[in-house]
């Protein structure tokens, strides 16, 4: 099959004849174990595969691990002239595959809203589109001529946005793969790009100072959002699609007033750049971070600034709310999180036990454990209600950059300078999975929507799933 190309349809097929084996699974375990072990089989060996299928015999086969029912089925097959075999895994690991074909580092990763494509941005200039089911590279669009620095599906899926520090964003039809608009008009790198929630707008922020409106039905640019005096970095838009929030180097954020493209509010105050800003869930209020030591919150219905919450004594990195907006968490190079109380700005509790700057947060989907990650190594655990340590993960060999939830809230994946990635049990702390593959750091992890795959974006030039 892999000679005729079709190397994906195996995977398929093995999917298809898995359907109907758990009726039978009771009294027939091998051929269901079989089936498994030949869809990981593949998965693992597609790329030599589909370079040199013939080489199956000998990578595959020799790397497979000592437990692998095709190991043992195929053993007469591995090649005679191979005196001393390599020591392998006595069973499958965690990793389905890895998705090589990008020529430096990977930027930005993103799936689509229906978990059937993975997007990667890369500082080759391209983007590429995988299956994550089979690992197949399913196209690579290309035309940016510099790094391309984000990466976004549109709500429907049917689009991908991609900005790029060729100054331009550029529309992909993901039936065809076909570029569809280079919407041109920004003069410096677009740092970042993001869908309106109901699909009919595109914004982009730029090195250029400002943000643009784009019409996504006819690729016109609809405002061109001007005010900020340094790069945008980030753009935001609120659940109800209402309003877009940019935070900038300038120290500000600005809301913008969708319907009528003008500024709503600009939110000063800052000392510091501005380094994250994200709306609530039920799009009331918007939280920013900032070099200045604050958190800040803002009211969106009167842009005014309704609380700056201060206790912080270095840059605080990341913020996250609850879902149920009644708490915020923050967190910083002062080796705290903290825990607001949006109701009343109170300080709800500080978290402490980190020994070093904590980088991430973020909440349960059920809100009902925090988990930070940190230059100490470690990723905490801590129920927010009380503010008591719940557990303390350790295993990675240095600094902790990321850390996510996954939909169902039964597993925390955390990404580390260690190169790898770690996949923990949230209710028992227990380690599950250490996934080893990267040869170099992990600088973001993402579940795919229905919870069933991880995508982890290296400094090694890969996505690996």
């Amino acid at each position: 099959m892999s000679l005729l190309g079709l190397l994906s349809d195996v995977v398929d097929l093995l999917d298809s004849l898995r359907t109907v084996t758990p009726a039978q699974g009771d009294d027939d375990p091998v051929l269901a174990g079989f089936l498994h072990d030949a869809k990981r089989f593949v998965l693992k060996n597609r790329q030599i595969a589909d370079e040199a299928p013939l080489q199956i015999y000998c990578a595959g086969l020799v790397f497979a691990p000592q437990t692998s029912i095709i190991r043992t089925e195929f053993k007469a097959a591995l090649p005679a002239w191979v005196r001393q075999l390599p020591q392998v895994d006595e069973t499958w690991s965690a990793e389905l595959q890895t998705l090589e074909g990008h020529l430096r580092s990977v930027r930005s990763v993103a799936f689509s809203r229906n978990g059937r494509l993975l997007a990667s941005g890369s500082d080759d200039h391209t983007v590429r589109l995988w299956d994550p089911t089979t690992g197949a590279l399913q196209e690579t669009l290309e035309g940016h001529s510099r790094s391309v620095e984000s990466v976004a599906f549109s709500p429907d899926g049917r689009l991908l946005a991609s900005g790029s520090d060729d100054h331009t964003v550029r529309l992909w039809d993901l039936a065809t793969g076909a570029l569809q608009e280079t919407l041109q008009g920004h003069s410096r790198s677009i740092w970042s790009v993001a869908f309106s929630p109901d699909g009919r707008l595109l914004a982009s922020g730029s090195g250029d100072d400002t943000v643009r409106l784009w019409d996504l039905a006819t690729g016109a640019l609809q405002e061109t959002l001007q005010g900020h005096s340094r790069s945008v970095w980030s753009v935001a838009f609120s659940p109800d699609g209402q309003l877009l929030a940019s935070g900038s180097c300038d120290r500000t954020v600005r809301i913008w007033d969708l319907a009528t493209g003008a500024l709503q509010g600009t939110l000063e105050g800052y000392l510091g750049a501005v380094r994250s800003v994200i709306f609530s869930p039920n799009s009331r209020l918007l939280a920013s971070s900032s070099d200045d030591y604050t958190v800040r919150l803002w009211d969106l219905a009167t842009g005014v600034l309704q609380e700056t919450l201060e206790g912080h004594s270095d840059s605080v990195w990341s913020v996250a709310f609850s879902p149920d907006s009644r708490l915020l968490a923050s967190s910083s190079s002062d080796r705290t999180v903290r825990l607001w109380d949006l109701a009343t700005g109170a300080l709800h509790k500080t978290l402490r036990g980190h020994s070093r700057s904590v980088w991430s947060v973020a909440f349960s989907p059920d809100g009902r454990l925090l988990a930070s990650g940190c230059d100490d190594r470690t990723v905490r655990l801590w129920d927010p209600a009380i503010g008591a340590l719940q557990g303390n993960l350790q295993g990675h060999s240095r600094s902790v950059l990321s850390v996510a939830f996954s939909p169902d809230g039964r597993l925390l994946a955390s990404g580390s300078d260690d190169d790898t990635v770690r996949l923990w049990d949230p209710a028992t702390g227990a380690l599950q999975e250490t996934f080893e593959g990267h040869s170099a750091s992990v600088l973001s992890v993402a579940f795919s929507p229905d919870g069933r795959l991880l995508a982890s974006g290296s400094d090694d030039h890969t996505v690996r799933l």
